[in-house]
């Protein structure tokens, strides 16, 4: 956010400003929802290959170990780039 609209949303009444901090929560919740469904979507294609078992074969679940890590590892490379995006925009203003 730049800081006009962080400025602007101070100034708003105390009720508002609640409403704004419920909705920023609920995409919040949402966002982290879908990556979550994400990655049980992709990790289970990739690794779960039959259903002869009633529980991950061992080569199934290193697999999916792998595969959560490196989706892991790569949704916080990508936010940490957007942060030093967004902090890079923000001290050009």
């Amino acid at each position: 956010m730049d800081k006009s609209m962080i400025a602007d949303m101070e100034n708003l009444p105390e009720a508002d400003k609640q409403r704004m901090a419920t909705m920023i929560d609920q995409l919040q919740i949402r966002d982290s929802l879908r990556m979550y469904n994400n990655l049980v979507e992709r990790c289970f294609h990739d690794c779960v290959d039959t259903f002869k078992h009633k529980s991950l074969q061992k080569q199934e679940e290193t697999c999916v170990r792998r595969c959560a890590e490196k989706f892991l590892k790569h949704s916080m490379r990508v936010g940490m780039r957007f942060a030093e995006l967004n902090q890079g925009a923000a001290t050009q203003d």
